[in-house]
């Protein structure tokens, strides 16, 4: 019997995030629906200057993000993720988007995970496209719980 593939939250700053086993599932099946090999999701839950400086260290950018993804795998070996999520940027992002924070760090969530299936988000085809998965996700899980 194949192992599950691991999936795992870690709060560096307080966030709510209910139903973690369902969501865990959900995860996991979104990686199977995209046709991609999952072995392990970290996603970590931090500030606003923890996140900008990883984004200063690696990616040398010198701005404020609500998540940066990395794939630590081999270019041939399936997903192992560590995706950085910045709780004060969700919470902002849910005020301009009027959105609740649940949606919102649920679409952010998905949105690191479809990174991870191949998705990309640089140009404004690509990033329909993004919106367009992130929004397709988020209506099924909402579904399935």
């Amino acid at each position: 019997m194949a192992t599950l593939a691991s999936v795992d939250f870690h709060f560096l700053e307080p966030a709510t995030l209910r139903n973690r086993t369902a969501l865990k599932k959900f995860l996991r099946a979104l990686f199977r629906r995209e046709g991609t090999k999952l072995e392990g999701l970290r996603y970590i839950f931090c500030s606003d200057e923890y996140l900008l400086e990883i984004n200063r260290q690696y990616l040398k950018h010198d701005y404020y993000t609500d998540i940066i993804t990395f794939n630590l795998a081999d270019k041939k070996g399936p997903v192992n993720g560590e995706i950085y999520i910045s709780i004060d940027r969700v919470k902002d992002n849910a005020i301009q988007f009027d959105s609740s924070l649940t949606d919102e760090l649920h679409r952010v969530i998905l949105h690191g995970a479809l990174h991870l299936c191949g998705y990309k988000d640089k140009s404004k085809k690509e990033e329909e496209v993004m919106r367009s998965m992130e929004t397709k996700y988020l209506d099924r899980y909402k579904k399935a719980l």
